[in-house]
């Protein structure tokens, strides 16, 4: 195993897990979520387009797989910056980690791949951990408490879902999927923002130009690392490597918060962990 796509990996992941730091930095002094999204992702695009700009035309030649890729990660990031803004840092993450559930349900309906005994075991596993994780000990019944575990909810499956596009999108390059994903954020950020007549931030320019830096070197630089590992590894390598993203969002949780985690919720994190890490060994 080389060791440079794994360190490139375990850097990424371990960014990811952290991130959620300087964003709340940045609402606190008065960017909102979706427009702290919004920046974010248009600086990382913007910052790519020497290298993704020539790609551009694939998005018309390509558009049957990659506008849904648009559309599921343009979702996928907003709703997880906004759960990881607003709820347990722990929690959103687990929750998010649901992903693989969704994956085999969505390649199997999408894709027509065949589910295994095996596959069939982790989703039964995975389903306890979220199970145990969303039981609502008042009404008795397993449901999402919080605005951020639906968002959180969400976000895992639309990553699934863009998966799903991604694999099905393999004549479309790299830069031309990274570039719909972008665009995507941007979009549909925009889109929110017009509908529901967000006000724009009054905030100093250095809080924007954080926002800016933090998009081009924490969002644009986690991407270029995990692509970067993930192609140079199996993929059921890389799937359990990026599972590092957990640990480092337990460690920065601990440290820099003082939200806590139930028994319940550690158990059914731990099942979570078990079923991804099962799934990325399939």
């Amino acid at each position: 195993m080389h060791l440079l796509p794994v360190a490139s990996l375990l850097l990424g992941a371990g960014l990811w897990g952290v991130i959620w730091y300087p964003m709340r930095l940045l609402e606190g002094h008065g960017l909102s979520g979706i427009w702290l999204t919004l920046i974010l992702y248009a600086a990382a695009l913007a910052a790519s387009l020497p290298v993704t700009l020539p790609a551009a035309r694939e998005l018309v030649a390509h558009r049957r797989t990659l506008l849904p890729l648009a559309l599921a990660g343009g979702w996928t990031n907003i709703a997880f910056v906004l759960a990881i803004l607003d709820g347990n840092v722990m929690r959103v993450l687990l929750l998010f980690y649901l992903s693989p559930v969704w994956a085999v349900i969505l390649g199997w309906i999408i894709l027509g791949e065949r589910v295994s005994n095996r596959s069939l075991a982790t989703l039964g596993v995975a389903m306890a951990g979220a199970l145990l994780l969303l039981w609502d000990p008042v009404s008795g019944v397993p449901w999402p408490q919080h605005n951020s575990d639906w968002l959180a909810l969400s976000a895992g499956f639309a990553f699934a879902l863009s998966n799903v596009f991604v694999r099905k999108g393999q004549e479309a390059s790299i830069a031309a999927k990274s570039l719909a994903v972008w665009v995507g954020v941007a979009v549909i950020a925009y889109a929110l923002i017009a509908l529901f007549r967000v006000p724009s931030p009054g905030v100093e320019a250095t809080v924007t130009l954080g926002a800016v830096a933090l998009g081009v070197f924490g969002i644009l630089l986690m991407t270029v690392l995990v692509q970067y590992g993930v192609t140079h590894m199996p993929i059921h390598r890389s799937a359990v490597i990026l599972l590092f993203e957990l640990v480092s969002g337990a460690i920065s949780q601990q440290l820099l918060t003082d939200e806590v985690m139930t028994a319940a919720d550690w158990s059914g994190g731990a099942l979570i962990i078990v079923a991804a890490y099962i799934s990325a060994r399939l």
